[in-house]
């Protein structure tokens, strides 16, 4: 009689996937995309070549998962302060973004030495344009919902595009990954900081007391 196949669990399958994803990317932070080869992966993984190509079927493939896992991390932490009613403030957003990215991004093997790599991948493989893309666009939108609703407390100039607007918020954070994986620091701090100096309410000016219609008698 046939003997029955040992069925392999998902929560097996998902740490077998990690430990693939987790060796790659330490090869490709430590030699980058092209000089790192699937022999090189499987090596890191400890696995067989069967074992591996179960779960990918090329060296593109685990590039594009992991990929999706760095834009992933920032859109799990602002898409739900997008959600809320109202959303917070953009510094206060900002801060719990650049908080929660710094903390995983630049340690050790993060993903943010990665983020750079991807963005030049991105320019020669279409697949993997067309999947940052995407992910791009879900990270603008949810950002401009909190510049609407910054419009909305006269945080920020009401005439101005709240896609334009957040067309510049999010490269700011890029920028501030790209610091990060260059200069080995990224501060949330300065970040947010010098955010909030720029959407501060403005002042109403002062009264010019020479033209005051009423002057204080003696």
């Amino acid at each position: 009689y046939d003997c029955p196949v040992p069925r392999v669990s998902e929560a097996h399958r998902e740490r077998r996937r990690r430990q693939i994803l987790d060796a790659a990317r330490r090869c490709f932070v430590r030699n980058g995309f092209h000089q790192t080869s699937m022999q090189d992966i499987l090596g890191a993984a400890g696995l067989s070549a069967g074992a591996l190509y179960r779960y990918f079927g090329s060296k593109e493939e685990i590039v594009e998962a992991i990929a999706a896992e760095a834009v992933g991390r920032v859109m799990s932490l602002l898409g739900p302060l997008s959600e809320q009613a109202p959303p917070p403030p953009l510094a206060d957003a900002f801060e719990h973004v650049t908080t929660g990215m710094a903390g995983v991004a630049f340690e050790g093997d993060g993903i943010g030495y990665i983020a750079p790599q991807v963005w030049a991948e991105a320019l020669r493989n279409p697949r993997l344009h067309a999947l940052v893309e995407s992910r791009y666009s879900e990270i603008r939108a949810a950002i401009a919902t909190l510049v609407r609703a910054e419009q909305d407390a006269d945080r920020v100039d009401p005439g101005a595009d709240p896609d334009d607007v957040a067309g510049f918020l999010f490269g700011a954070l890029l920028g501030f990954v790209l610091q990060g994986a260059i200069r080995g620091q990224a501060s949330p701090e300065s970040f947010t900081s010098a955010l909030a100096a720029l959407t501060r309410p403005s002042q109403p000016p002062a009264p010019d007391r020479g033209t005051d219609p009423h002057p204080t008698r003696s």
